[in-house]
């Protein structure tokens, strides 16, 4: 896994990567009550707002990681945001992407990099 400085996560599955918030970002939230996804075939940049995820607390954008396009979302969270609070490494990712420039996974973080980041 890999992790940016505003608290995501990317996982590769089959040379796609799944991304969503980590636990700590789902903790500063508090209870997530509403979350809007990207539409599937969306191009993304590098730090674009992509998706609206609204909590108790705050609302949040949750930029994109790298440059790249949307190929699927987890409609499962539109109709149920608390999932991202339960699960947010896991079960609650918000899409996967395919990448246009590997290079850029190259400047994230690995785990024990955003372990110290955090602390």
């Amino acid at each position: 896994m890999k992790f940016t400085e505003e608290h995501e996560w990317l996982r590769d599955e089959d040379g796609e990567m799944v991304v969503g918030i980590t636990i700590h970002a789902a903790e500063q939230l508090g209870d997530v009550v509403f979350v809007e996804l990207p539409e599937v075939g969306t191009t993304v940049s590098k730090d674009d707002e992509i998706v609206v995820i609204e909590s108790v607390k705050a609302a949040s954008d949750i930029l994109a990681p790298v440059d790249g396009e949307i190929t699927e979302v987890n409609e499962t969270l539109v109709d149920n945001p608390g999932k991202v609070n339960d699960d947010p490494q896991g079960e609650a990712w918000f899409f996967k992407m395919t990448v246009s420039d590997p290079s850029q996974l190259d400047e994230l973080m690995d785990e024990a990099a955003y372990q110290k980041f955090i602390a």
